[in-house]
């Protein structure tokens, strides 16, 4: 690892933990470039790490600093995600560039990282979490082919296994009513910042996709069938019953 210092850095706010780790990935053709944007003043952007697809690693920002990657975004309430996390760029050119696969020696690197993190910091689980999961309007990254099973396979992040795809029942732009509203809340419950009502407008469907992308990815496509709805009541009685056993609740 070396130490590339950028200077978009600030001290962290609100004296909170550092308990969210989030996953990004570039979107630039190299990690050469990204590293040039990501340390450049007028960038207004920049990371803790750099992970390289050969599984070098930079390191940018101090842990303890505030760096600028996470943007306008929220989990659970809380909308300074910048000052409550620790910010990982993983290169990769993305969607809008063929989007290859996350090469082993960089996912190798990602899941070492993460781990001497975690043991660094009180992250739980359910908080390691996709820059699309907190700001899914926005971004769709890393996206669909980041291994996020291989990640909690060694104790990094939350996770069950994706309820196989089926038909069913499902729920999609233009419904409304009762259901609509329940699953908006169990996302809402769930960490997602999502509105209250029971429509299942442009917004609800972003949060679907960003859902399908980190814990149900065979499929993105922003509808809410039987195995989205299932795989998320799964997580969310995993939560549960986590939060059971260490007296929580």
């Amino acid at each position: 690892m070396i130490f590339q210092p950028s200077p978009n850095v600030e001290p962290r706010r609100g004296g909170g933990p550092i308990d969210i780790l989030l996953i990004h990935y570039t979107g630039m053709a190299s990690a050469e470039a990204a590293c040039r944007r990501l340390c450049a003043p007028d960038s207004q952007v920049s990371c803790h790490y750099l992970v390289d697809e050969d599984g070098s690693i930079i390191q940018m920002v101090e842990e303890g600093a505030r760096a600028w990657h996470a943007g306008a975004a929220s989990w659970q309430g809380e909308t300074d995600i910048n000052s409550r996390s620790i910010g990982i760029e993983i290169q990769n050119p993305g969607h809008g560039d063929g989007y290859p696969p996350f090469p082993e020696a960089q996912m190798e690197a990602v899941t070492t990282l993460s781990r001497a993190i975690l043991a660094r910091h009180p992250i739980p689980p359910q908080r390691v979490l996709a820059h699309s999961d907190v700001a899914p309007a926005r971004k769709i990254d890393p996206g669909e082919k980041f291994d996020w099973q291989r990640l909690a396979q060694n104790g990094i992040g939350h996770w069950v296994p994706p309820t196989p795809i089926s038909g069913g029942r499902f729920l999609q732009l233009g419904d409304a009513g009762a259901p609509v509203a329940a699953l908006k809340a169990k996302l809402a419950r769930y960490g997602y910042g999502i509105a209250h009502t029971p429509e299942f407008d442009v917004a609800t469907e972003q949060v679907v996709k960003a859902f399908q992308r980190h814990f149900r990815p065979a499929r993105v496509d922003g509808i809410a069938d039987a195995s989205t709805i299932d795989t998320l009541a799964r997580l969310s009685s995993a939560l549960a019953a986590g939060a059971e056993e260490a007296g929580e609740v």
